[in-house]
């Protein structure tokens, strides 16, 4: 646009410019009105600016300028063509309103209608109006959510931030929700657009993560008087969240399993997200081939889970193993987990583990008969050498002694029973049996009379009894025992009275 013409003004534009006028200027019965003081457009829009003369006035154009002074622009001329500028009548002498179509926020301003005349010294401002103020109404742009620039996990809290800019006037409001429910933030923050004639707004909220969040959605709200309902932005929060996965490793049948056995290792991978996740399985820290791993499967909650399985030879090698299933979710740390391979018993020779137990239990069984016929052999040679000593016992001292028993209360109580018996139990070379003895007492001797099954064979055979001291109970005057049978044997001992 061309700037407004500048230099010494002729003398009778001075005079005609100070002569009074309400937005008109009158030579030799020209006129120029423009009528609108004020006028608002939407951005986008069309601007139509009304400007139109009267009466006859001298040689030169009539143009639209913005702005005043130095810093004016040329917005129509009717010998340039301006591409969002046109004529409401093209052609005519008197009607100059124009129509600036697609108006944008820096088209607002004063706008004024000049009629300039030509002269020898140049072209020179002839008559213009009070000018037009022209207000465009900028809708805001759809707003734009962004959020952290790497994920977070449940429980952290994360920023979010909502911008929108070009709108116009200043004034501006700014919700934010989460799930269709209001959420509070932080006093929205409007500062001036590159134009000068609009604005821009940001507004931030501060969110902590939930694992539920996987289907929710954050949207920023903005109202604007330009704007017929309210624009949104929305953000979905799984872009800004990570689960973590639990791992857990479960074997079937679980340990201890029998030898040879194949042995199923599955890794349950379960609850985490996004889905990218990498699965590796370890034998004693060593990695193992494991096959391809399905996919993930994705669960009503948004989240994924996903199974390995591993299958191993239940080898007496490789008893005690630790099989580690080492997961590795979204480029973080590897998740582990882990589980020991127990064989129960292995077999030898070739027996099964069956057979290995029945053997142990046999030889226990013969262990605890031999102890028990140990014991029983011991206790039958006990037996035998008591009996044996008592034998021999017999043999070498054939005479039993009878000793007079100490001066007690005893003794007071045999002499006062009369049919106490004093006897003597004697041993035999031969045979041992039982043997009845009998004392038969009278005032003057007292009869110790042993039996024996047998007569003896000669006088070397007699079986005597010493007695010595021997205080034998008084008892009435009986005779004297009859002799048993042959066979019996007796003694007779004379005790003198005191």
């Amino acid at each position: 646009m061309e700037p407004l013409p500048r230099g010494p003004w002729p003398l009778t534009c001075l005079v005609l410019l100070s002569l009074p006028g309400a937005g008109a200027q009158v030579v030799q019965g020209f006129k120029l009105h423009q009528p609108q003081d004020k006028v608002s457009v939407t951005a986008g829009e069309t601007l139509t600016l009304n400007c139109t003369t009267s009466g006859d006035g001298p040689i030169g154009p009539v143009k639209w300028l913005k702005g005043w002074g130095s810093e004016n622009e040329t917005i129509y001329d009717q010998t340039v063509t301006f591409p969002r500028v046109m004529r409401a009548q093209s052609g005519s002498g008197t009607d100059f309103t124009i129509h600036i179509r697609d108006v944008h926020p820096e088209d607002a301003g004063t706008y004024y209608c000049v009629k300039f005349q030509k002269s020898v010294h140049g072209v020179s401002v002839f008559q213009h109006g009070n000018g037009t103020e022209v207000s465009v109404y900028a809708k805001p742009s759809s707003p734009t959510v962004s959020g952290p620039e790497s994920r977070a996990g449940p429980g952290q809290s994360v920023p979010f931030t909502c911008t929108s800019g070009g709108f116009f006037p200043r004034e501006i409001a700014v919700k934010w929700l989460k799930d269709g429910a209001q959420i509070s933030a932080q006093q929205p923050q409007v500062t001036p657009a590159q134009t000068k004639s609009s604005y821009d707004v940001s507004s931030t909220v501060s969110v902590t993560l939930q694992e539920g969040d996987v289907r929710s959605q954050l949207e920023c709200e903005v109202h604007h008087r330009t704007l017929p309902a309210p624009l949104r932005g929305s953000f979905r929060l799984s872009r800004a969240l990570r689960v973590p996965p639990s791992v857990q490793v479960v074997a079937d049948p679980p340990s201890p399993v029998e030898v040879n056995k194949t042995v199923n290792f599955t890794c349950h991978v379960k609850g985490f997200y996004p889905g990218d996740v990498a699965v590796a399985w370890l034998e004693n820290g060593m990695e193992m081939s494991a096959g391809s791993t399905p996919p993930p499967t994705e669960t009503p909650r948004g989240l994924f889970e996903l199974r390995s399985l591993v299958e191993v030879q239940a080898t007496e090698e490789k008893n005690g193993s630790v099989f580690t299933c080492r997961v590795v979710h979204d480029a973080q740390g590897p998740v582990n987990g882990t589980s020991t391979l127990r064989i129960a018993a292995p077999a030898k020779d070739g027996l099964s583990d069956r057979s290995q137990t029945d053997n142990d239990n046999l030889v226990l069984i013969y262990i605890v008969v031999g102890v028990v016929c140990t014991v029983l052999a011991l206790l039958v040679a006990a037996i035998l050498y008591l009996i044996r000593a008592k034998q021999s016992k017999g043999k070498s001292s054939p005479s039993a002694r009878l000793h007079e028993p100490e001066k007690s209360s005893e003794a007071n109580t045999q002499e006062s029973d009369p049919n106490n018996l004093t006897y003597a139990d004697l041993n035999f070379e031969k045979e041992r049996k039982t043997i009845r003895r009998m004392v038969e007492m009278s005032q003057q001797s007292e009869y110790a009379c042993i039996q024996s099954s047998r007569a003896p064979n000669g006088d070397d055979n007699l079986t005597y009894a010493d007695l010595d001291m021997v205080h034998l109970s008084k008892a009435p005057p009986r005779p004297a025992p009859r002799p048993e049978e042959a066979g019996s044997e007796y003694a007779s001992v004379q005790i003198p009275r005191k």
